[in-house]
Formats: structure tokens, C-alpha cells, sequence
């Protein structure tokens, strides 16, 4: 979806069209996503919002509705339903959609993208981009390409020469430090990357080596799984003023220990490992993880080693954000996605 959060307040709110705003903390915190006319003054997800009003004074900031984010997501993914059963959500605006066999039984998936699209634009009002090729990875790259509401398809015979084109920081999985770390051994480009060996790429970037070994040259196993298995489940919270009481923080622990029971019980879910994110008023970061050797539900459990890891913090001074999340998931022994023979579907 295109600018899915943003795009949803100018749906419902008329004023806002054709204005730059961002969804997110009105004065503190990050954004969410901005709109497209936001993003022309520098302005991005996970900015935080008083950076962005620096970028942008007029920029609208408007608070985030979750949950009529999520019932127009439910409805677009009732769409990809009329497609496909292959249908594997990466969030509430971006999913992965296997149509080698589709319900239509067309032969198209430049056809089957663009219904699908139109479909989204004249039922819910929004517009969606779209990436189409022969596999998880590439799909992803080609969906940025030609954003917004339009789509990018990379046919089977053009993707050696497309990757060996594309800049390596538009690579799926290359953030900026490691876009960063491979610019500085002469890596610019995918027909770069191409030239080092296996032994070169695991030597400089360790198991994430093989993968980039592997899409470069346009490998990408990993089937499109709609029973994705949660990975993880976390709560946070951004404070309107920094807190540095002790006692008020660990009362704002219990308050986040609280909802992220909620959560795990919601999801019938438990977990091994508990990870407590400290942000300070200086934007410095402080993460503190335990496993224990049985599976965490119980609150006062989950707060107690809560408070263990608390005492570990890195520094006693004022804080921004806290938030928990609680990882290996005693759902995570189900098998998760896998490989599988890549099919074939006419482009044309």
C-alpha cells in the first residue's frame, strides 16, 4: 500500500488530501509514515516527530488509528483472497501473493497485479503498488520501483541484467550500515556484488553472506507461506516528558508488563526470551535481553525478570521510550516457511 497509515486519515478526512502530514506521536515519538507530499521535504517513517517538524513547520501530525488501519486491511487482504489462498502478510499494508495457480486461472501476473490494484483503488479508495516476478525477493525489490500506484515487473529474462544494475543499497536486506561496509570494499552495485566469491561475502558479512550471494544472482528459495509464525510480540511506549524516577519507571514497566500479558494471551502464546528496550532523552539506546530454560506468561514472572533486567540498564539518565517484547515463542517449532521449486507463470 502506498503510504498505507497517512493515506488512510486522507481517506476519511477530505481536508488533508494534497497536504503534507505524518501519522504518528503529535509531540514526541516517531512517525509512522508520512504522506507523499510530506516525503518531498525529507520526511520518513521512524523520523522522530520533532526532527520532522524542524524538516517540515506545516507538516500535519495525526495521531495513529490502528484500528480502522486494520478493518481496511482486513478488507484489502478479502481482495487478495478473491486471487489467491497463497497469501502471507507482512503487516497490515504489505503482503506477498503467490498467483502461480490463481482462482481466475489467467495466465497473467502483470494482469492479475494490475485487477488487483484497480480492484483496491474503486472498492476501499486507497492505492497500492505492486512488484511482480519469480520470486519473494525480487516481487519485493520491483514494488518500490515505480511507487505510487503503479507497479514493476521483472520478467525471468531480464533478471541478471536488472540485478547487475541495481544499486546496492536498493538490495532487499542491505540496510545502511551494511550498504555502507560493502561501498567501502568497492561494492556499488549488484554486478559487484556478483564478483566476490561465497568465501569473500561470509568472510565480510558472515551467514548473511550466502544470501546475498544467492539473490545476486536472482536465487530465492523461501515460499510464499500464508501461516507466517509470529516471531516475536512487543509493546511500547513514548512519554510526552522524559521520566527519570525510578519509581515512575518501574510503575510504567508494570503498565507495558501488563498489556504485553494481554497480548500473549490473545495469541495463546508464551515465550523464552524477554527483551527490554530503554530509549534516553538523548536518543541513545539501551537493549537488555534474558532467556530462561521454560516458557514465560505469567505477569508477575514476566515483571520480576523485568526488573532484573532493568538493573542492568546502561545509564541513569533521563528516558524517551521503553518497551518489552517477549521472542522465542513456543510457537516457533512449527515449520516456518522452508524451500520449495520455484514455478512458472507467464509475465505477458
Amino acid at each position: 500500500m502506498d503510504a498505507f497509515y497517512a493515506s488512510v486519515e486522507q481517506l476519511d478526512n477530505p481536508e488533508l488530501r494534497g497536504k503534507a502530514i505524518a501519522v504518528g506521536g503529535v509531540h514526541r515519538g516517531v512517525l509512522t509514515t508520512a504522506s507523499y507530499e510530506a516525503r518531498t521535504f525529507g520526511i520518513r517513517s521512524a523520523m522522530p516527530t520533532r526532527t520532522a517538524l524542524k524538516k517540515c513547520p506545516h507538516l500535519i501530525i495525526v495521531p495513529p488509528r490502528f484500528s480502522r488501519s486494520k478493518d481496511l486491511s482486513a478488507a484489502i487482504r478479502d481482495i487478495f483472497y478473491e486471487y489467491t489462498d497463497l497469501v502471507e502478510p507482512l503487516s497490515l499494508d504489505e503482503a506477498y501473493l503467490d498467483v502461480t495457480i490463481n482462482k481466475k486461472q489467467w495466465d497473467s501476473a502483470n494482469l492479475i497485479a494490475a485487477t488487483i490494484r484497480q480492484e483496491i483503488k474503486e472498492k476501499i479508495g486507497l492505492t497500492a503498488s505492486a512488484g511482480i516476478s519469480i520470486n519473494k525477493f525480487l516481487a519485493k525489490v520491483a514494488s518500490d520501483i515505480n511507487k505510487p500506484d503503479g507497479q514493476k515487473t521483472i520478467h525471468p529474462t531480464e533478471v541478471l541484467s536488472f540485478l547487475e544494475q541495481l544499486p546496492i543499497d536498493k538490495f532487499y536486506g542491505v540496510g545502511k550500515v551494511t550498504a555502507g561496509k560493502m561501498k567501502k570494499f568497492g561494492i556499488n552495485n549488484g554486478k559487484e556484488l556478483k564478483m566476490k566469491s561465497l568465501q569473500e561475502l561470509i568472510k565480510l558479512f558472515g551467514k548473511n553472506g550466502y544470501y546475498f550471494y544467492q539473490v545476486v544472482r536472482g536465487i530465492h528459495s523461501s515460499e510464499v507461506n500464508p501461516n507466517r509464525i509470529r516471531k516475536s510480540i512487543a509493546v511500547e511506549e513514548t512519554y510526552q516528558a522524559d521520566i527519570e524516577d525510578e519509581i515512575v519507571v518501574l510503575d510504567k514497566l508494570k503498565g507495558l508488563v501488563e498489556e504485553l500479558v494481554i497480548r500473549l494471551n490473545k495469541y495463546q502464546i508464551k515465550g523464552r526470551t524477554l527483551t527490554l528496550k530503554i530509549k534516553y532523552g538523548d536518543f541513545s539506546n539501551c537493549v537488555r535481553s534474558h532467556t530462561v530454560s521454560y516458557l514465560l506468561y505469567r505477569e508477575e514472572e514476566i515483571f520480576h525478570l523485568t526488573q532484573i533486567l532493568w538493573e542492568q540498564r546502561s545509564a541513569d539518565i533521563p528516558i524517551r521510550l521503553l518497551g518489552l517484547s517477549m521472542s522465542n515463542l513456543n510457537n516457533e517449532y512449527a515449520n516456518d516457511g522452508g524451500f520449495s521449486e520455484q514455478l512458472e507463470l507467464p509475465f505477458e
